[in-house]
Protein backbone atom coordinates (compact mmCIF):
# COMPACT_ATOMS: atom_id res chain seq x y z
CA UNK A 1 0.00 0.00 0.00
CA UNK A 2 1.32 3.55 -1.22
CA UNK A 3 1.41 5.99 1.58
CA UNK A 4 -0.47 9.14 1.35
CA UNK A 5 -0.27 12.07 4.01
CA UNK A 6 -3.75 12.92 5.32
CA UNK A 7 -4.30 16.48 3.45
CA UNK A 8 -3.25 14.19 0.08
CA UNK A 9 -5.36 11.29 1.03
CA UNK A 10 -8.21 14.23 1.95
CA UNK A 11 -7.61 16.11 -1.72
CA UNK A 12 -7.99 12.71 -3.52
CA UNK A 13 -11.25 11.74 -1.79
CA UNK A 14 -13.07 14.63 -2.58
CA UNK A 15 -11.66 14.56 -6.46
CA UNK A 16 -13.36 11.79 -6.83
CA UNK A 17 -16.58 12.16 -8.48
CA UNK A 18 -17.99 8.45 -8.21
CA UNK A 19 -18.49 7.94 -4.34
CA UNK A 20 -19.50 4.28 -4.81
CA UNK A 21 -16.50 3.53 -7.45
CA UNK A 22 -13.23 1.25 -5.97
CA UNK A 23 -10.92 3.75 -5.38
CA UNK A 24 -12.92 5.86 -3.41
CA UNK A 25 -13.30 2.93 -1.12
CA UNK A 26 -10.40 1.93 -1.27
CA UNK A 27 -9.24 5.22 -0.08
CA UNK A 28 -12.22 5.22 2.27
CA UNK A 29 -10.64 2.46 3.80
CA UNK A 30 -7.15 3.36 4.33
CA UNK A 31 -8.77 6.48 5.99
CA UNK A 32 -11.10 4.09 8.70
CA UNK A 33 -7.43 2.12 9.14
CA UNK A 34 -5.32 5.23 10.15
CA UNK A 35 -8.15 6.54 12.37
CA UNK A 36 -8.45 3.37 13.89
CA UNK A 37 -5.03 2.85 14.60
CA UNK A 38 -4.33 6.27 15.76
CA UNK A 39 -7.18 6.48 18.10
CA UNK A 40 -6.46 3.29 19.73
CA UNK A 41 -2.36 4.18 19.92
CA UNK A 42 -3.32 6.94 22.04
CA UNK A 43 -5.79 5.62 24.77
CA UNK A 44 -4.97 5.86 28.43
CA UNK A 45 -7.05 6.20 31.46
CA UNK A 46 -7.36 9.75 31.68
CA UNK A 47 -8.36 9.98 28.08
CA UNK A 48 -10.32 7.16 27.08
CA UNK A 49 -14.01 9.25 27.88
CA UNK A 50 -13.10 11.53 25.03
CA UNK A 51 -11.44 8.51 22.96
CA UNK A 52 -14.98 6.56 22.71
CA UNK A 53 -17.05 9.39 20.97
CA UNK A 54 -14.40 9.78 18.91
CA UNK A 55 -14.15 5.95 18.10
CA UNK A 56 -17.74 5.76 17.15
CA UNK A 57 -17.66 8.39 15.05
CA UNK A 58 -15.70 5.97 12.61
CA UNK A 59 -17.77 2.97 10.74
CA UNK A 60 -17.10 0.20 13.32
CA UNK A 61 -19.26 -2.01 11.78
CA UNK A 62 -16.97 -1.95 8.48
CA UNK A 63 -14.15 -1.42 10.47
CA UNK A 64 -14.71 -4.23 13.00
CA UNK A 65 -11.29 -6.52 12.21
CA UNK A 66 -8.99 -3.06 12.54
CA UNK A 67 -10.24 -2.71 15.49
CA UNK A 68 -9.38 -6.20 16.89
CA UNK A 69 -6.60 -6.05 15.36
CA UNK A 70 -5.36 -2.39 16.45
CA UNK A 71 -6.31 -3.44 19.83
CA UNK A 72 -4.37 -6.64 19.71
CA UNK A 73 -1.25 -5.06 18.39
CA UNK A 74 -1.19 -2.21 21.21
CA UNK A 75 -2.00 -4.36 23.92
CA UNK A 76 0.45 -6.94 23.05
CA UNK A 77 3.06 -3.93 22.29
CA UNK A 78 2.03 -2.07 26.14
CA UNK A 79 0.97 -5.14 28.55
CA UNK A 80 0.78 -1.90 31.23
CA UNK A 81 -2.54 -0.84 29.30
CA UNK A 82 -4.75 -3.98 29.18
CA UNK A 83 -7.09 -2.86 31.75
CA UNK A 84 -7.35 0.33 29.66
CA UNK A 85 -7.98 -1.06 26.47
CA UNK A 86 -10.14 -3.57 27.64
CA UNK A 87 -12.17 -1.15 29.04
CA UNK A 88 -12.45 0.58 25.43
CA UNK A 89 -13.53 -2.86 24.28
CA UNK A 90 -16.51 -3.13 27.35
CA UNK A 91 -17.50 0.11 25.40
CA UNK A 92 -17.91 -1.26 21.99
CA UNK A 93 -19.79 -4.36 23.12
CA UNK A 94 -22.25 -2.90 24.61
CA UNK A 95 -23.41 -1.23 21.13
CA UNK A 96 -21.74 -3.69 18.92
CA UNK A 97 -21.93 -7.37 20.85
CA UNK A 98 -20.05 -8.88 17.37
CA UNK A 99 -17.16 -6.73 17.26
CA UNK A 100 -16.39 -7.60 21.07
CA UNK A 101 -17.10 -11.14 20.58
CA UNK A 102 -15.03 -11.18 17.36
CA UNK A 103 -12.22 -9.51 19.50
CA UNK A 104 -12.71 -12.53 22.64
CA UNK A 105 -12.57 -15.13 19.84
CA UNK A 106 -8.92 -13.66 18.55
CA UNK A 107 -7.39 -13.30 21.87
CA UNK A 108 -8.31 -17.04 22.45
CA UNK A 109 -6.99 -18.41 19.32
CA UNK A 110 -4.07 -16.72 19.81
CA UNK A 111 -3.75 -17.83 23.81
CA UNK A 112 -4.11 -21.29 22.17
CA UNK A 113 -1.14 -21.13 19.46
CA UNK A 114 0.97 -19.65 21.82
CA UNK A 115 0.34 -22.29 24.70
CA UNK A 116 0.85 -24.91 21.77
CA UNK A 117 4.01 -22.82 20.55
CA UNK A 118 5.54 -22.58 24.41
CA UNK A 119 5.89 -18.48 23.46
CA UNK A 120 5.70 -17.45 26.70
CA UNK A 121 5.51 -13.56 26.37
CA UNK A 122 2.87 -13.98 23.76
CA UNK A 123 0.80 -16.54 26.09
CA UNK A 124 1.13 -13.71 28.97
CA UNK A 125 0.28 -11.16 27.19
CA UNK A 126 -3.07 -13.10 25.77
CA UNK A 127 -3.75 -14.62 29.20
CA UNK A 128 -3.57 -10.59 30.89
CA UNK A 129 -6.26 -9.32 28.14
CA UNK A 130 -7.98 -12.28 28.57
CA UNK A 131 -8.31 -11.69 32.37
CA UNK A 132 -9.19 -8.16 32.19
CA UNK A 133 -12.36 -8.92 29.53
CA UNK A 134 -13.18 -11.30 32.27
CA UNK A 135 -13.31 -8.34 34.65
CA UNK A 136 -15.20 -6.22 32.44
CA UNK A 137 -18.00 -8.91 32.14
CA UNK A 138 -17.24 -8.88 28.29
CA UNK A 139 -16.13 -13.01 28.62
CA UNK A 140 -17.97 -14.89 31.24
CA UNK A 141 -15.91 -16.60 34.55
CA UNK A 142 -16.03 -19.89 33.03
CA UNK A 143 -13.28 -19.06 30.55
CA UNK A 144 -10.94 -18.21 33.51
CA UNK A 145 -12.30 -21.28 35.40
CA UNK A 146 -11.30 -23.77 32.10
CA UNK A 147 -7.94 -21.70 31.54
CA UNK A 148 -6.51 -22.18 35.17
CA UNK A 149 -7.46 -25.71 35.03
CA UNK A 150 -5.61 -26.13 31.29
CA UNK A 151 -2.67 -24.78 32.63
CA UNK A 152 -2.13 -26.21 36.24
CA UNK A 153 -3.34 -29.96 34.69
CA UNK A 154 0.41 -30.75 34.16
CA UNK A 155 2.13 -27.80 35.62
CA UNK A 156 5.31 -26.39 34.31
CA UNK A 157 7.20 -23.64 35.63
CA UNK A 158 6.12 -21.31 32.84
CA UNK A 159 2.11 -22.71 33.09
CA UNK A 160 2.05 -22.03 36.72
CA UNK A 161 3.55 -18.71 36.34
CA UNK A 162 1.02 -17.57 34.08
CA UNK A 163 -1.99 -19.33 36.06
CA UNK A 164 -0.02 -17.22 39.55
CA UNK A 165 -0.72 -14.01 36.80
CA UNK A 166 -4.00 -15.00 35.30
CA UNK A 167 -5.40 -15.41 39.00
CA UNK A 168 -3.60 -11.97 40.51
CA UNK A 169 -4.90 -9.56 37.35
CA UNK A 170 -8.73 -11.74 37.71
CA UNK A 171 -8.72 -13.25 40.97
CA UNK A 172 -10.69 -10.27 43.34
CA UNK A 173 -14.40 -10.48 40.48
CA UNK A 174 -13.53 -14.53 40.63
CA UNK A 175 -13.75 -14.30 44.27
CA UNK A 176 -16.98 -12.76 43.74
CA UNK A 177 -19.00 -14.49 41.32
CA UNK A 178 -17.22 -18.03 41.47
CA UNK A 179 -15.74 -18.41 44.85
CA UNK A 180 -15.95 -22.70 45.03
CA UNK A 181 -14.45 -22.46 41.29
CA UNK A 182 -11.26 -20.28 42.88
CA UNK A 183 -11.16 -22.33 46.03
CA UNK A 184 -10.30 -24.91 43.85
CA UNK A 185 -7.78 -23.64 42.07
CA UNK A 186 -5.89 -22.89 45.13
CA UNK A 187 -6.36 -26.16 45.83
CA UNK A 188 -4.95 -26.92 43.08
CA UNK A 189 -2.09 -24.44 44.04
CA UNK A 190 -1.52 -25.91 47.41
CA UNK A 191 -1.26 -29.31 45.63
CA UNK A 192 1.72 -28.11 43.38
CA UNK A 193 3.75 -27.01 46.08
CA UNK A 194 3.45 -29.75 48.09
CA UNK A 195 5.01 -31.84 45.67
CA UNK A 196 7.65 -29.62 45.25
CA UNK A 197 8.22 -30.80 41.96
CA UNK A 198 9.01 -26.91 40.35
CA UNK A 199 11.50 -24.35 40.47
CA UNK A 200 11.80 -22.41 44.10
CA UNK A 201 11.02 -18.70 42.38
CA UNK A 202 8.27 -20.11 41.52
CA UNK A 203 7.24 -22.05 44.55
CA UNK A 204 7.72 -18.31 46.45
CA UNK A 205 4.99 -16.43 43.62
CA UNK A 206 2.28 -19.26 44.21
CA UNK A 207 2.73 -18.46 48.36
CA UNK A 208 2.73 -14.57 46.94
CA UNK A 209 -0.89 -15.51 45.61
CA UNK A 210 -1.40 -17.04 48.72
CA UNK A 211 -0.47 -13.80 51.11
CA UNK A 212 -2.54 -11.67 47.90
CA UNK A 213 -5.81 -14.09 48.64
CA UNK A 214 -5.39 -13.42 52.27
CA UNK A 215 -5.42 -9.77 51.70
CA UNK A 216 -8.34 -10.01 49.77
CA UNK A 217 -6.92 -9.09 46.49
CA UNK A 218 -6.30 -5.44 48.23
CA UNK A 219 -3.85 -3.59 45.78
CA UNK A 220 -5.58 -5.64 42.86
CA UNK A 221 -9.06 -4.59 41.96
CA UNK A 222 -11.28 -6.06 39.55
CA UNK A 223 -11.63 -2.64 37.83
CA UNK A 224 -9.29 0.29 38.89
CA UNK A 225 -11.00 3.33 39.38
CA UNK A 226 -11.80 5.69 36.42
CA UNK A 227 -12.69 2.47 34.06
CA UNK A 228 -15.57 1.40 35.36
CA UNK A 229 -17.31 2.66 32.09
CA UNK A 230 -20.22 0.33 31.66
CA UNK A 231 -23.52 -0.53 34.11
CA UNK A 232 -23.31 -4.18 35.12
CA UNK A 233 -27.07 -4.42 33.58
CA UNK A 234 -25.90 -3.29 30.21
CA UNK A 235 -23.03 -5.66 29.56
CA UNK A 236 -23.06 -8.14 27.43
CA UNK A 237 -21.28 -11.44 28.36
CA UNK A 238 -19.81 -13.62 25.71
CA UNK A 239 -19.56 -17.43 26.65
CA UNK A 240 -16.80 -19.43 24.78
CA UNK A 241 -14.52 -22.34 25.08
CA UNK A 242 -11.20 -23.10 25.05
CA UNK A 243 -12.32 -26.68 22.93
CA UNK A 244 -14.41 -24.80 20.41
CA UNK A 245 -13.36 -24.54 16.76
CA UNK A 246 -12.53 -21.06 16.31
CA UNK A 247 -13.05 -18.79 13.26
CA UNK A 248 -11.09 -15.72 13.36
CA UNK A 249 -12.58 -14.35 10.58
CA UNK A 250 -9.22 -12.76 8.80
CA UNK A 251 -11.48 -11.50 5.69
CA UNK A 252 -12.66 -8.36 8.13
CA UNK A 253 -9.09 -6.89 7.92
CA UNK A 254 -9.01 -7.27 4.03
CA UNK A 255 -10.52 -4.40 1.47
CA UNK A 256 -13.33 -5.63 -0.20
CA UNK A 257 -15.51 -3.76 -2.26
CA UNK A 258 -18.70 -3.29 -1.00
CA UNK A 259 -21.85 -3.25 -3.86
CA UNK A 260 -24.05 -1.53 -1.05
CA UNK A 261 -21.01 1.24 0.28
CA UNK A 262 -23.02 4.05 -0.18
CA UNK A 263 -26.36 2.56 1.79
CA UNK A 264 -23.98 0.96 4.44
CA UNK A 265 -22.64 5.04 5.35
CA UNK A 266 -25.73 6.17 5.18
CA UNK A 267 -26.95 3.53 7.97
CA UNK A 268 -23.78 3.83 10.16
CA UNK A 269 -24.51 7.65 10.48
CA UNK A 270 -28.35 7.10 11.54
CA UNK A 271 -27.05 4.67 14.29
CA UNK A 272 -24.05 7.14 14.68
CA UNK A 273 -26.79 9.76 15.85
CA UNK A 274 -28.68 7.36 17.92
CA UNK A 275 -25.39 6.30 19.79
CA UNK A 276 -23.29 10.04 20.25
CA UNK A 277 -26.98 11.88 20.01
CA UNK A 278 -26.10 15.52 20.39
CA UNK A 279 -22.56 15.54 20.02
CA UNK A 280 -22.36 14.35 16.53
CA UNK A 281 -24.39 17.59 15.91
CA UNK A 282 -22.68 20.12 18.30
CA UNK A 283 -18.94 19.25 16.43
CA UNK A 284 -18.14 22.83 16.71
CA UNK A 285 -19.27 23.39 19.56
CA UNK A 286 -16.73 20.75 20.82
CA UNK A 287 -13.50 21.60 19.42
CA UNK A 288 -13.98 24.98 20.84
CA UNK A 289 -14.14 23.37 24.49
CA UNK A 290 -11.63 20.76 23.71
CA UNK A 291 -9.04 24.06 23.05
CA UNK A 292 -10.27 25.44 26.51
CA UNK A 293 -9.96 21.80 27.81
CA UNK A 294 -6.11 21.94 26.41
CA UNK A 295 -5.57 25.94 28.00
CA UNK A 296 -6.87 23.88 31.12
CA UNK A 297 -4.54 20.97 31.25
CA UNK A 298 -1.58 23.29 30.43
CA UNK A 299 -2.67 25.00 33.71
CA UNK A 300 -3.03 21.64 35.86
CA UNK A 301 0.41 20.47 34.66
CA UNK A 302 1.85 23.63 35.80
CA UNK A 303 -0.02 23.25 39.20
CA UNK A 304 1.17 19.66 39.17
CA UNK A 305 4.76 20.48 38.84
CA UNK A 306 4.94 23.21 41.43
CA UNK A 307 2.94 20.27 43.68
CA UNK A 308 5.95 18.00 42.57
CA UNK A 309 8.39 20.70 44.24
CA UNK A 310 7.20 20.26 47.78
CA UNK A 311 8.65 18.28 50.16
CA UNK A 312 7.24 15.38 52.36
CA UNK A 313 9.23 16.76 55.54
CA UNK A 314 7.31 14.29 58.13
CA UNK A 315 9.36 11.40 56.45
CA UNK A 316 6.04 9.70 55.87
CA UNK A 317 7.29 7.07 53.36
CA UNK A 318 10.10 6.39 55.30
CA UNK A 319 8.01 4.88 58.21
CA UNK A 320 6.12 3.13 56.28
CA UNK A 321 8.84 1.32 54.67
CA UNK A 322 10.36 0.33 57.79
CA UNK A 323 6.62 -0.55 58.89
CA UNK A 324 6.70 -2.87 55.45
CA UNK A 325 10.35 -4.41 56.27
CA UNK A 326 9.41 -5.16 60.17
CA UNK A 327 6.24 -6.82 59.36
CA UNK A 328 7.71 -8.76 56.29
CA UNK A 329 10.53 -10.25 58.83
CA UNK A 330 8.11 -10.86 61.68
CA UNK A 331 5.95 -12.53 59.56
CA UNK A 332 8.01 -14.98 57.20
CA UNK A 333 8.27 -18.52 58.37
CA UNK A 334 11.82 -18.72 57.81
CA UNK A 335 14.92 -16.73 56.92
CA UNK A 336 14.19 -17.86 52.72
CA UNK A 337 11.37 -16.43 52.59
CA UNK A 338 11.96 -12.88 54.56
CA UNK A 339 14.71 -12.66 52.20
CA UNK A 340 12.81 -13.29 49.38
CA UNK A 341 10.17 -11.33 50.63
CA UNK A 342 12.48 -8.26 51.38
CA UNK A 343 14.19 -8.27 47.90
CA UNK A 344 10.97 -7.49 45.78
CA UNK A 345 10.51 -4.00 48.42
CA UNK A 346 11.50 -1.53 45.98
CA UNK A 347 14.13 0.56 47.71
CA UNK A 348 15.33 3.72 46.56
CA UNK A 349 18.74 4.37 46.09
CA UNK A 350 20.53 5.26 50.22
CA UNK A 351 17.20 3.28 51.81
CA UNK A 352 19.22 -0.25 51.79
CA UNK A 353 20.43 1.24 55.35
CA UNK A 354 17.07 1.19 56.58
CA UNK A 355 16.67 -2.58 56.65
CA UNK A 356 20.00 -2.94 57.95
CA UNK A 357 19.03 -1.04 60.61
CA UNK A 358 15.29 -2.75 61.32
CA UNK A 359 16.77 -6.17 61.14
CA UNK A 360 19.33 -5.18 63.82
CA UNK A 361 16.49 -3.65 65.90
CA UNK A 362 14.12 -6.90 65.44
CA UNK A 363 17.12 -8.92 66.14
CA UNK A 364 17.47 -6.95 70.13
CA UNK A 365 13.96 -6.66 70.19
CA UNK A 366 13.81 -10.21 71.01
CA UNK A 367 12.94 -11.99 74.25
CA UNK A 368 16.52 -14.66 73.31
CA UNK A 369 19.07 -14.03 70.62
CA UNK A 370 17.42 -16.21 67.34
CA UNK A 371 19.49 -17.31 64.36
CA UNK A 372 16.78 -16.48 62.04
CA UNK A 373 18.07 -12.95 62.20
CA UNK A 374 21.88 -13.88 61.63
CA UNK A 375 21.17 -16.58 58.62
CA UNK A 376 18.84 -13.29 57.10
CA UNK A 377 21.68 -11.05 57.73
CA UNK A 378 24.62 -13.43 56.20
CA UNK A 379 22.38 -13.86 53.04
CA UNK A 380 22.08 -10.18 52.63
CA UNK A 381 25.86 -9.62 52.89
CA UNK A 382 26.35 -12.56 50.43
CA UNK A 383 23.95 -11.07 47.93
CA UNK A 384 25.08 -7.63 47.70
CA UNK A 385 28.03 -5.51 49.16
CA UNK A 386 26.17 -2.53 50.19
CA UNK A 387 24.54 -4.63 52.92
CA UNK A 388 28.30 -5.62 53.95
CA UNK A 389 29.33 -2.13 54.35
CA UNK A 390 26.20 -1.29 55.83
CA UNK A 391 26.70 -3.94 58.47
CA UNK A 392 29.92 -2.48 58.99
CA UNK A 393 28.64 0.98 60.14
CA UNK A 394 26.21 -0.80 62.27
CA UNK A 395 28.71 -2.24 64.30
CA UNK A 396 30.60 0.68 64.71
CA UNK A 397 27.46 2.63 65.91
CA UNK A 398 25.90 -0.12 68.08
CA UNK A 399 29.72 -0.39 69.74
CA UNK A 400 29.91 3.61 70.25
CA UNK A 401 26.35 3.17 72.03
CA UNK A 402 26.37 0.02 73.77
CA UNK A 403 26.37 1.88 77.02
CA UNK A 404 22.95 2.51 76.45
CA UNK A 405 21.38 -0.88 75.81
CA UNK A 406 19.86 -3.03 78.48
CA UNK A 407 21.88 -6.29 79.05
CA UNK A 408 19.09 -8.39 76.90
CA UNK A 409 19.87 -6.50 74.00
CA UNK A 410 23.34 -5.92 74.13
CA UNK A 411 23.26 -10.09 73.95
CA UNK A 412 21.40 -10.01 71.33
CA UNK A 413 23.58 -7.65 68.95
CA UNK A 414 26.61 -9.06 70.05
CA UNK A 415 25.53 -12.74 69.23
CA UNK A 416 24.36 -11.49 65.74
CA UNK A 417 27.42 -9.37 64.83
CA UNK A 418 29.36 -12.82 65.86
CA UNK A 419 27.37 -14.79 63.66
CA UNK A 420 28.43 -12.99 60.90
CA UNK A 421 32.14 -12.45 61.50
CA UNK A 422 31.70 -16.42 62.12
CA UNK A 423 30.37 -17.09 58.75
CA UNK A 424 32.48 -14.38 56.90
CA UNK A 425 29.40 -12.37 56.02
CA UNK A 426 31.30 -9.52 57.82
CA UNK A 427 35.08 -8.70 57.54
CA UNK A 428 36.87 -9.00 60.91
CA UNK A 429 38.60 -5.66 60.17
CA UNK A 430 35.78 -4.54 61.93
CA UNK A 431 37.14 -5.62 65.42
CA UNK A 432 39.93 -2.61 64.79
CA UNK A 433 36.67 -0.47 66.33
CA UNK A 434 37.17 -2.52 69.87
CA UNK A 435 40.10 -0.54 72.00
CA UNK A 436 40.62 -3.12 74.83
CA UNK A 437 41.99 -1.04 77.48
CA UNK A 438 40.38 -0.71 81.26
CA UNK A 439 40.46 3.43 80.51
CA UNK A 440 38.77 2.90 76.84
CA UNK A 441 36.14 0.49 77.82
CA UNK A 442 32.76 0.33 80.34
CA UNK A 443 31.32 -2.61 81.87
CA UNK A 444 28.59 -2.71 79.01
CA UNK A 445 31.20 -2.71 76.70
CA UNK A 446 32.94 -5.10 78.45
CA UNK A 447 29.93 -7.77 78.46
CA UNK A 448 29.72 -6.71 74.55
CA UNK A 449 33.25 -8.28 74.14
CA UNK A 450 33.18 -11.22 76.21
CA UNK A 451 29.82 -12.75 74.49
CA UNK A 452 30.91 -11.56 71.03
CA UNK A 453 34.25 -13.92 71.56
CA UNK A 454 32.58 -16.89 73.52
CA UNK A 455 30.40 -16.85 71.05
CA UNK A 456 32.82 -16.96 68.05
CA UNK A 457 34.95 -19.66 69.68
CA UNK A 458 31.50 -21.61 69.76
CA UNK A 459 30.98 -21.14 65.78
CA UNK A 460 34.81 -21.40 64.83
CA UNK A 461 36.57 -23.38 67.95
CA UNK A 462 39.39 -22.00 70.23
CA UNK A 463 41.80 -23.76 67.86
CA UNK A 464 40.35 -21.43 64.84
CA UNK A 465 39.82 -18.78 66.29
CA UNK A 466 43.32 -18.66 67.44
CA UNK A 467 44.33 -18.91 63.64
CA UNK A 468 42.31 -15.86 62.48
CA UNK A 469 43.69 -13.95 65.14
CA UNK A 470 47.23 -14.50 63.94
CA UNK A 471 46.63 -14.08 60.30
CA UNK A 472 49.89 -11.86 59.73
CA UNK A 473 47.50 -10.12 57.13
CA UNK A 474 45.30 -9.07 60.28
CA UNK A 475 47.27 -7.75 62.71
CA UNK A 476 46.68 -3.89 62.27
CA UNK A 477 42.93 -4.90 62.89
CA UNK A 478 43.94 -6.80 65.97
CA UNK A 479 46.17 -4.72 67.23
CA UNK A 480 43.77 -2.61 69.54
CA UNK A 481 42.18 -5.82 71.07
CA UNK A 482 45.71 -7.20 71.93
CA UNK A 483 47.54 -4.27 72.83
CA UNK A 484 51.02 -3.76 72.66
CA UNK A 485 51.97 -0.22 73.71
CA UNK A 486 51.86 -0.64 77.24
CA UNK A 487 52.52 -3.95 79.41
CA UNK A 488 49.56 -2.24 81.93
CA UNK A 489 47.71 -2.40 78.60
CA UNK A 490 48.67 -5.68 77.46
CA UNK A 491 48.05 -7.39 81.03
CA UNK A 492 44.72 -6.36 81.29
CA UNK A 493 43.93 -7.79 78.00
CA UNK A 494 45.78 -10.95 78.98
CA UNK A 495 43.18 -10.77 82.52
CA UNK A 496 40.27 -10.18 80.53
CA UNK A 497 40.49 -13.30 77.90
CA UNK A 498 41.04 -15.80 80.83
CA UNK A 499 38.33 -14.38 82.96
CA UNK A 500 36.36 -15.09 80.28
CA UNK A 501 37.55 -18.77 79.80
CA UNK A 502 39.52 -17.54 76.50
CA UNK A 503 42.88 -17.13 77.68
CA UNK A 504 44.23 -19.73 74.65
CA UNK A 505 44.20 -17.01 72.35
CA UNK A 506 46.33 -14.55 74.39
CA UNK A 507 49.70 -17.03 74.17
CA UNK A 508 51.39 -15.02 71.90
CA UNK A 509 50.66 -11.54 74.45
CA UNK A 510 52.09 -13.70 77.16
CA UNK A 511 54.87 -14.40 75.05
CA UNK A 512 55.32 -10.88 74.14
CA UNK A 513 55.13 -9.51 77.79
CA UNK A 514 57.41 -12.15 79.03
CA UNK A 515 60.31 -10.70 76.21
CA UNK A 516 59.33 -7.19 76.81
CA UNK A 517 62.36 -6.59 79.36
CA UNK A 518 65.30 -8.09 76.56
CA UNK A 519 63.72 -5.98 74.08
CA UNK A 520 63.40 -3.08 75.74
CA UNK A 521 67.54 -3.70 76.45
CA UNK A 522 68.20 -3.77 73.03
CA UNK A 523 66.76 -1.11 72.41
CA UNK A 524 68.64 0.62 75.00
CA UNK A 525 72.15 -0.89 74.08
CA UNK A 526 71.78 0.65 70.56
CA UNK A 527 71.62 4.50 72.64
CA UNK A 528 74.26 6.18 74.70
CA UNK A 529 75.73 4.62 77.47
CA UNK A 530 74.44 7.88 79.69
CA UNK A 531 71.33 7.55 78.33
CA UNK A 532 70.76 3.85 77.95
CA UNK A 533 71.33 4.08 82.49
CA UNK A 534 68.44 6.67 82.55
CA UNK A 535 65.90 4.34 80.41
CA UNK A 536 67.27 1.45 82.07
CA UNK A 537 66.17 2.78 85.39
CA UNK A 538 63.29 3.50 84.19
CA UNK A 539 62.48 0.53 82.01
CA UNK A 540 63.34 -1.75 85.76
CA UNK A 541 60.54 0.48 87.37
CA UNK A 542 58.27 -0.67 84.39
CA UNK A 543 58.60 -4.24 84.83
CA UNK A 544 57.80 -4.31 88.51
CA UNK A 545 56.26 -7.49 89.49
CA UNK A 546 57.12 -9.56 86.15
CA UNK A 547 58.79 -12.62 86.60
CA UNK A 548 61.96 -14.11 88.10
CA UNK A 549 63.59 -14.73 85.55
CA UNK A 550 63.26 -11.14 83.78
CA UNK A 551 64.83 -9.94 86.61
CA UNK A 552 67.62 -12.66 86.45
CA UNK A 553 68.58 -11.54 83.01
CA UNK A 554 68.84 -7.45 84.28
CA UNK A 555 70.99 -8.50 86.68
CA UNK A 556 73.47 -10.72 84.54
CA UNK A 557 73.71 -7.24 82.35
CA UNK A 558 74.42 -4.85 84.76
CA UNK A 559 77.17 -6.90 86.32
CA UNK A 560 78.82 -7.24 82.64
CA UNK A 561 78.66 -3.84 82.46
CA UNK A 562 80.45 -3.29 86.03
CA UNK A 563 83.47 -5.68 84.78
CA UNK A 564 83.98 -3.28 81.63
CA UNK A 565 84.33 -0.50 84.01
CA UNK A 566 86.68 -2.26 85.70
CA UNK A 567 88.96 -3.39 82.58
CA UNK A 568 88.64 0.30 81.27
CA UNK A 569 90.05 2.15 85.04
CA UNK A 570 93.11 -0.72 84.96
CA UNK A 571 94.10 0.34 81.32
Amino acid sequence: AIYFPPFKLARRMKEVQDKSSVEYQRLTWDALRKSINGLVNKVNAANVKNIIPELFSENLIRGSGLFCRSCMKSQMAFPGFTDVFAALVAVVNTKFPEVGELLLRRVVLQLKRAYKRNDKPQLLAAVKFIAHLVNQLVAHEIIALELLTVLLENPTDSSVEVAVAFVTECGSLLQDLSPKGLHGIFERFRGILHEGEIDKRVQFLIEGLFAIRKAKFQGYPAIRPGLDLVEQEDQITHEISLQEEIDPEIALDIFKLDPNFLENEKRYEELKKTILGEESEDEEGSDAASDVDDEDEDDDAEEDEEQMKIRDETETNLVNLRRTIYLTIMSSADFEEAGHKLLKIKLEPGQEMELNIMLLECCSQERTYLRYYGLLGQQFCMINKVYQENFDKCFVQQYSMIHRLETNKLRNVAKFFAHLLGTDALPWHVLAYIRLTEEDTTSSSRIFIKILFQELSEHLGIRLLNERLNDPTMQDSFESIFPRDNPKNTRFSINFFTSIGLGGITENLREYLKNMPRLIMQQEQAASESESEEESDSSGSLVTGSASSELDTLSSDESERNDRHKKRRRD
